[in-house]
């Protein structure tokens, strides 16, 4: 049989009185499915999500002739679209990751990932020269894919907390 008394939550002190004070730092709160939604998991996704943009954005400046030979040439100002979507990469994985407009940095990763998806990854599927080379950019193709759905995702649901 249960103890009488209401249990208070962990990180309170009962006063003499009954009155309870005090909260826990972090409570872990409860979704509408009955899961549970902690605080510091948000944090973590953001970050996890957010790290490959901030490498691949600095790494844009600073291999600027190897991204832009990634590029088909047909695409004309190659330069100019890579430094374009460092920017663009940089902005969105700020904005997710700081949680101050993770909705706006989705949409701007979606912008990046799209193009770069179907021009870079789509066009190497068919045109490597080789089924290694070709197993490698569906991977990097399907990765943009799943990647693009996260990044919906985050425009639709935010992630603030």
């Amino acid at each position: 049989m249960r103890n009488a008394r209401p249990e208070r939550p962990c990180g309170t002190v009962q006063t003499a009185a009954g009155i309870v004070i005090g909260r826990p730092a972090m409570e872990t709160e409860r979704s509408g499915d009955g899961l549970p939604v902690h605080p510091a998991i948000a944090v973590t996704g953001r970050l996890m999500f957010s790290l490959i943009f901030f490498l691949s954005g600095i790494a844009h400046f600073t291999n600027l002739s190897e991204f832009v030979a990634l590029m088909p040439a047909a695409i004309p100002f190659r330069p100019f679209w890579v430094m374009i979507s460092a920017v663009v990469e940089l902005a969105g994985a700020t904005l997710i990751a700081t949680n101050t407009a993770p909705r706006l940095g989705g949409w701007l990763i979606v912008i990046f990932l799209v193009p770069v998806t179907i021009t870079v990854h789509g066009v190497g599927m068919v045109t490597a020269p080789d089924q290694q080379m070709a197993a490698i950019q569906t991977s990097f193709f399907l990765k943009g894919v799943t990647m693009t759905g996260a990044a919906l995702l985050i425009t639709q649901l935010g992630v603030k907390r």
